[in-house]
């Protein structure tokens, strides 16, 4: 074989990866595109909605607190998730009844999850020991 005919089956075979490898390379990189423009498009989203919500508990006109994303989960996981109004809680407060966490089976007499975890309801404590429910755990 020549230097001439193996150049020529080199460039032919470059040719032929080009054609099968770029298209490929392009496949990914869109698609690598929508993914980040997708995670973007959330991450703005949730934002609105957060900043949303804070405008409307936040009637002071306090500057924003810098915050880091582990300070975040962590207050997302600890903090209540106010399911109901306050006049509901205390007008319960009142009657002298008790937050049941009907996921948990959980009451609680006050304190912080008092009315404020995701599945719940209202009722008198001898309702939640009747209903099966056990007393919240005081620290």
């Amino acid at each position: 074989m020549t230097l001439r005919k193996l150049s020529k089956i080199a460039s032919i075979g470059m040719a032929l990866l080009g054609l099968m490898v770029v298209p490929l390379l392009r496949a990914f990189q869109a698609e690598d595109a929508t993914k980040a423009v997708t995670k973007k498009a959330r991450k703005s989203a949730k934002d609105a909605t957060s900043n949303a919500a804070s405008s409307d508990t936040n009637t002071t006109n306090k500057p924003a607190e810098k915050t880091s994303p582990a300070d975040t989960v962590k207050r997302a996981k600890s903090a209540p998730a106010n399911t109901v109004s306050e006049s509901e809680i205390s007008a319960a407060k009142a009657d002298g009844k008790v937050w049941v966490n009907t996921e948990s089976g959980v009451y609680h007499k006050g304190g912080q999850w008092y009315g404020a975890t995701k599945q719940g309801k209202f009722m008198t404590e001898q309702e939640a020991k009747q209903a099966g429910y056990k007393a919240a755990k005081s620290k």
